[in-house]
């Protein structure tokens, strides 16, 4: 396989949070980041990984960190973000928190924007982001990385939320 046509690397985006100086990772384990980016993360020493149980935890969990000045990232699914909505939009849209997410798109086709999947559910993750003005941005592969630390600045410098669309399967 090509290199353009995999996804990012694990290491790739915990060396982007640490960049962001991101403490904490409430994530909500799934097979999309699993293998390649949450295990390699839970032992990681200089982040601390937070297991929830439901996605808008993690909304309650972020912005609790963001009031003591300690920052956090929230990784979910773009079912759990669908499912969290209204706690987004509650928590971090109107009371203006910097509530940052990394969005895995599981199952978006390789190389096609997300508002263009054939999956619904996919299709409209983005728009409901730009509806609520969050500010997103999407991940396909390693060279989009970079686009993580730019975001969570923006974020914290702004109390507003925004989010990484991870297009592709995180690998080791």
């Amino acid at each position: 396989m090509a290199e353009e046509l995999l996804g990012p690397r694990g290491v790739e985006i915990i060396a982007a949070l640490k960049t962001a100086r991101v403490e904490f990772v409430a994530a909500l384990p799934d097979v999309w980041t699993s293998r390649g980016f949450l295990w390699p993360l839970a032992q990681d020493r200089d982040l601390r990984l937070i297991r929830v149980c439901k996605e808008d935890e993690g909304v309650s969990i972020c912005t609790g960190l963001a009031f003591c000045d300690k920052r956090s990232v929230l990784s979910m699914q773009y079912t759990g973000f669908l499912d969290s909505v209204n706690s987004i939009r509650g928590t971090a849209v109107n009371y203006n928190q910097p509530v940052c997410m990394l969005v895995g798109l599981l199952g978006k086709e390789p190389g096609v924007a997300p508002e263009d999947s054939k999956r619904y559910d996919i299709r409209i993750t983005q728009g409901i982001l730009n509806v609520m003005g969050i500010d997103n941005v999407c991940i396909e592969g390693s060279e989009d990385v970079a686009k993580i630390p730019p975001g969570i600045e923006r974020a914290y410098a702004n109390n507003k939320p925004f989010a990484a669309l991870i297009g592709r399967e995180v690998r080791s």
